[in-house]
């Protein structure tokens, strides 16, 4: 009987454990390659580059994504993350266009951005189409987490609902009863009026009327007209952008202001910068983030201005934090996977400095605190952009819709 060479054998176990060690991390590593998939985590920037939204958006949010993408590493264990943008131009098949483009052909992982509702509402439907993450952080309609929620879906910022149980709920019980509405005809527009009738009716208030305009107007006299024959004591602009500062504008061009007050339901620090202090004065805003709160955003803020030239809008630093909170779920999850990461993203807060222990719920809304502040005189301001007094803190649970009030489906699930 041959007898065994146990130093033999224990050679043989020796090069078996070798080679089956290397056959793994080989496995390993292609296993890892094949998490991330075409080599690349893109990340598609969906902005408005060119109109009525872009000094809120544009190149500034595309400035924000990438600070994001370096601030994280610029890379996920040696796979390189790359920011692509387009122009939507205001137009939801454009939108849509640019979505089914990014996703089918050229392997975008995700979207965020918007900045106008009817072009999140069309890139959320093929973001379902496609089971794509898409993070909308400038557009406002509660559409988005109601009846055209999606899986996928997630609503980032503020909203129509948040909007005007801030400001609206604030005027009216500080004597601003009675409102009329100039109000941007598109689905944000006619939602952001709509909550804010129900909240105006709910504590007391009435309703004398609306005037409706096309985006991009460059003419308001005529519905501020309508407006002041009202007699109503708010004109409320249900609105944004440039059709707000045109709008600020031409109240105080007719004289509106002199006997009504002005209700901006949604005013970012841009509009202010761009209608000055002793236009813009006294108005009451509810906003997501204010560059000069604390130490952390000063500090965010102070980076952003050094490349873009201005204070960030609360779209800026929610497209950065959203890029932010996409790649840290893509990292832990180790894939760019969206079922994975969806599901990563959901079940971690979002810890940073726009919003300390916001929660993504199940109608894909990500809700954190919010504020009303109030715009100062010049008196007021000491140094450039200080333009907000906070006047109080909206606490996540209460800035936005309940889910007992929310049409989702998802929920019924």
């Amino acid at each position: 009987m041959k007898r065994i060479n146990h130093t033999s054998g224990t050679r043989l176990t020796t090069l078996v454990a070798a080679l089956s060690a290397g056959l793994f991390c080989a496995g390993a590593a292609q296993a890892q390659a094949g998490a991330f998939s075409d080599g690349v985590v893109k990340i598609g920037v969906l902005t408005d580059l060119s109109g009525v939204y872009s000094d809120v958006g544009g190149k500034g949010s595309i400035i924000a994504a990438e600070m994001a993408v370096k601030d994280f590493g610029g890379s996920l264990d040696g796979t390189p993350v790359e920011v692509v943008s387009a122009d939507h131009q205001s137009k939801a098949d454009e939108g849509a266009l640019v979505a089914r483009t990014w996703f089918d052909r050229e392997q975008v992982d995700t979207i965020v951005g918007m900045n106008n509702s009817s072009v999140a509402l069309a890139v959320v439907n093929i973001a379902k189409a496609d089971n794509k993450i898409v993070i909308n952080t400038g557009a406002g309609t509660t559409a988005l987490t109601n009846e055209s929620c999606a899986p996928t879906s997630i609503h980032y910022n503020y909203d129509t609902y948040a909007l005007s149980h801030g400001t609206a709920k604030y005027v009216v019980k500080n004597g601003g009863d009675s409102w009329y509405f100039v109000t941007a005809d598109y689905s944000f527009g006619k939602q952001l009026e709509k909550d804010a009738t129900a909240v105006i009716k709910e504590n007391g208030g009435k309703v004398l009327g609306s005037a409706r305009h096309p985006i991009n107007t460059g003419d308001f006299s005529s519905y501020l007209m309508s407006a002041q024959a009202s007699g109503a004591k708010i004109v409320g602009l249900a609105n944004a952008g440039k059709d707000t500062i045109n709008a600020i504008k031409t109240a105080h061009q007719f004289g509106v202001t002199e006997n009504q007050d002005l209700a901006g339901l949604l005013v970012f620090i841009q509009d202010i910068h761009s209608l000055g202090l002793d236009v813009a004065k006294g108005l009451y805003i509810t906003t997501g983030f204010y560059w000069d709160r604390n130490e952390e955003t000063r500090a965010w803020s102070k980076r952003f201005y050094e490349q873009a030239g201005k204070m960030p809008s609360m779209n800026h630093a929610a497209t950065y934090s959203a890029t932010l909170h996409y790649l840290k779920a893509v990292q832990a999850a180790r894939t760019d996977a969206t079922d994975a990461v969806n599901q990563q993203m959901r079940k971690t807060p979002v810890d940073d400095f726009y919003s300390r222990g916001g929660v993504i719920r199940p109608d894909g809304r990500m809700i954190h605190d919010m504020y009303l502040v109030q715009v100062k005189s010049p008196a007021e301001s000491k140094y450039p952009w200080d333009y907000y007094k906070v006047i109080a803190t909206i606490p996540q649970d209460d800035a936005f819709m309940p889910l007992s009030e929310s049409s989702c489906a998802l929920l019924k699930q």
